[in-house]
């Protein structure tokens, strides 16, 4: 980013320029390993989209053999839907791929950028593999990350789990971090992107949901219930009209730290018998890009089986 004639911050809209204003960060990160800087795309992320989330993801198989690990560098709003993206998408990912951005723009005097670049470079030469976000002093599972403050400099948290490791002054990792290993890469992308998300408030007219299910763009939605989540009663005419239209409704909860528990309260059990799907400790962000691979990907009868599956640590379900 730098700072626009609007006295707002926007991209360079010069690639040359964007690439000096990369590397010009700490030019002696070349010294922790052997780079090679491919341009894909230099943009505000709010403005990405699942076209930017592919393009990623086929500039990494396209190189995947020709490298020990992947940087991405990327604006930091939508970074955990990017990371749950190639987290989806690259399956039996043998490498580190690590996403790392800043708080504040890399041209700043007191920016975070630097540290959070060599850092990230440092965590993709070790022995590990798969997605992660590494960030101030934290090291993420890309399946699990949410930004969780708009203006800490640690602005990323583990949803319902721990860290996968910490930057110190040397860089400790949990024992489960999987190591690096050399079976073959599969690469599953495509993504829906008319996916619908809303929270529920007490006393809301179902008419208000059944109105989506009449646009026939919508594929599928998820409702953030309250609780462990928990659906009104009087949302069953919902159900049963998103199960004619053969349209998932995926639950997740308001809470912060929330899991689901349907089967706890009647009211949570009875949309799941009315066809709703749980989504236990699973990230928004997660189940939001879990959803829209699976409409891409999979018939309506087997997305609830997908969105159940735990494909790269992102759901532990709930007892």
């Amino acid at each position: 980013m730098k700072r626009g004639p609007r006295g707002t911050l926007v991209p360079p809209e010069d690639r040359e320029e964007a690439i000096r204003i990369l590397m010009g960060i700490e030019p002696r990160i070349k010294e922790i390993a052997d780079i090679h800087l491919e341009y894909i795309a230099n943009m505000d992320s709010t403005n990405m989209t699942p076209e930017e989330w592919e393009l990623i993801i086929d500039a990494i198989e396209r190189n995947y053999k020709k490298y020990d690990g992947f940087v991405i560098t990327h604006g930091t709003d939508t970074m955990a839907y990017t990371a749950s993206a190639l987290s989806i998408a690259l399956q039996n990912l043998g490498k580190p791929v690590i996403l790392t951005g800043s708080q504040i723009p890399a041209y700043a005097l007191y920016t975070d950028a630097r540290r959070n670049l060599i850092n990230a470079v440092r965590v993709a030469t070790l022995d590990i593999s798969g997605v992660y976000i590494v960030f101030d002093e934290r090291i993420i599972l890309g399946a699990r990350a949410t930004k969780a403050s708009e203006s800490k400099l640690d602005a990323f948290q583990t949803v319902n789990d721990q860290d996968a490791g910490e930057i110190r002054i040397d860089i400790e990792l949990r024992p489960e971090v999987p190591k690096r290993h050399n079976r073959e890469l599969k690469v599953k992308k495509g993504f829906e992107s008319d996916v619908f998300v809303t929270s529920l408030i007490p006393g809301q007219d179902v008419t208000d949901l059944e109105f989506l299910l009449d646009n026939e763009r919508i594929k599928g939605i998820i409702i953030k219930a309250f609780g462990t989540g928990n659906i009104p009663y009087k949302f069953e005419s919902f159900f049963k009209k998103a199960r004619s239209k053969k349209v998932p409704i995926v639950i997740t909860s308001q809470c912060l730290h929330g899991i689901t528990r349907m089967r706890c309260y009647d009211v949570g059990k009875r949309a799941l018998e009315l066809g709703a799907i749980e989504g236990y400790d699973q990230s928004l962000e997660m189940l939001v890009v879990k959803l829209m691979w699976a409409l891409k990907n999979y018939p309506y009868e087997k997305i609830k089986e997908i969105m159940n599956t735990n494909f790269v640590g992102e759901l532990r379900k709930s007892r």
